[in-house]
């Protein structure tokens, strides 16, 4: 008879129970909720609405929709008018009135005044709105770069080589000259 060897106890058939490899699962998972979140960031004052009760429902995000309004004369002096109204309101960075504007806040809320839609930040002002051919007019957005938390800036062209904006903290809304150096000047509602 063979010795036996010292036993471990029960030792099942590794056909019944494979043995499972070493992953990345506490990673991996850590990855995705990091992920998530920085989608979700720029959202979250919406979600907080949300929860709190204090708006009704999510916004939906649209796919690429009709044409643009096309912008005339009339809607650009309705949008300038509100801009200037907001003259010595304080900056608050993220604000959109009524009490308080960021610039692109600002810029975003004049021209729904004016009944036009455009884009809310000052880069998706200047990815998502016609560039200027030709000469700056009354309602024209200015975008520049900045050292602040949206790297951009906007202001609006007010006319006679001056614009409205609000710069930054502790420098209410104001009309100021324009200044040189601009990234992309752009028109709500022109055409492409």
């Amino acid at each position: 008879m063979r010795p036996v060897p010292p036993s471990r106890g029960y030792q099942p058939s590794p056909q019944l129970y494979p043995r499972r490899r070493p992953g990345l699962g506490g990673v991996a998972v850590l990855v995705v909720v990091t992920v998530l979140a920085a989608l979700a960031a720029p959202h979250a004052r919406v979600v907080r609405g949300v929860v709190a009760g204090r708006l009704p429902s999510l916004p939906t995000i649209g796919l690429p929709g009709p044409a643009p309004v096309a912008v005339d004369d009339a809607h650009a002096a309705q949008a300038v008018a509100f801009a200037l109204g907001q003259r010595g309101k304080p900056y608050r960075w993220g604000a959109e009135g009524p009490y308080a504007f960021d610039c692109s806040g600002l810029t975003w809320a004049a021209w729904r005044a004016a009944g036009v839609t455009i884009p809310r930040t000052a880069a998706g002002q200047l990815a998502g709105l016609p560039r200027v051919r030709g000469r700056l007019r009354p309602g024209d957005l200015l975008v520049y770069r900045t050292d602040g938390p949206s790297r951009r800036h906007v202001a609006m062209v007010v006319g006679r080589g001056r614009m409205v904006e609000a710069l930054g903290r502790g420098i209410p809304v104001r009309v100021t000259g324009i200044r040189g150096g601009w990234l992309g000047a752009v028109r709500p509602g022109a055409g492409r």
